[in-house]
């Protein structure tokens, strides 16, 4: 996609330094109508060359908007998947430390009754 643009940004420029030169016609008043007119076609030639230029970019920049926001979707669901991860990860250590007080518990209650034995 990056060549895409690369691409279609060179075609630009390059299609901007013909045109820039075939853009500006000096009107010879004493030449007869009709050769006006085909100099005027000329550059209406190379407004629609830029035309089209700017409707490929155009384009091309919808697709890597779409892109974006293809990212942006993954990016949250990803997010979305995290947060849940890390709640399940808060209550399974919950539930760790809970096992753990009461095997401490039990120990010590082994430990009074064999005081207690003796």
């Amino acid at each position: 996609m990056k060549n895409y643009v690369i691409t279609l940004a060179l075609m630009l420029a390059t299609t901007t330094v013909v045109s820039a030169a075939d853009q500006f016609v000096p009107l010879d008043f004493g030449k007869s109508g009709s050769t006006a007119s085909s100099e005027f076609s000329a550059s209406t030639i190379g407004n629609s060359n830029m035309q089209n230029a700017i409707l490929e970019l155009d384009s091309a920049q919808i697709e890597v908007r779409d892109e974006l926001l293809n990212c942006k979707t993954k990016a949250s669901d990803i997010e979305a998947k995290l947060s849940l991860i890390k709640a399940e990860k808060k209550a399974v250590n919950r539930q760790l430390r809970s096992i753990e007080n009461r095997i401490k518990r039990i120990e010590s209650v082994k430990e009074n009754i064999r005081r207690n034995m003796l």
